[in-house]
């Protein structure tokens, strides 16, 4: 006797957001350093109709929280463990800054391991290019 398969909490969500008639969900990665790049990217983005997610960039600010290096170090995981989340909320992601460090290179390699697509602004600096 066969049972009926399960959804994966990942196919109940891509059926909510194509049931909820939900524009594309573009999630930004990229280096702190590209804010300024990240802004106008989720401006283009947001324009073109979709929703638009991006890291902030509190964690080298000289403000509170972050002034103390203890907790600028949880907040850095913290915000980490978010934006994967936000990652996994996507339907892409979109790279942005012609440097890819360690973090935005394990944020690609995690997009792809969901099979969410990657592009670039500077495709020359994708890992697997």
């Amino acid at each position: 006797m066969s049972h009926p398969r399960l959804s994966t909490p990942e196919e109940k969500l891509a059926a909510a957001k194509e049931e909820s008639n939900l524009p594309r969900i573009v999630v930004i990665c990229g280096s702190i350093r590209f804010m300024a790049e990240m802004n106008e990217a989720d401006l283009r983005e947001t324009t073109a109709g979709k929703i638009v997610v991006k890291p902030v960039g509190v964690v080298k600010s000289p403000r509170e929280p972050c002034s103390d290096p203890v907790e600028a170090e949880a907040l850095k995981v913290r915000l980490g463990d978010l934006h994967r989340a936000k990652i996994r909320l996507a339907d892409e992601v979109l790279v942005v800054g012609d440097y890819v460090g360690d973090s935005t290179r394990a944020e690609i390699a995690y997009a792809r391991s969901l099979g969410r697509p990657v592009r670039f602004t500077h495709p020359e600096v994708d890992p697997e290019a």
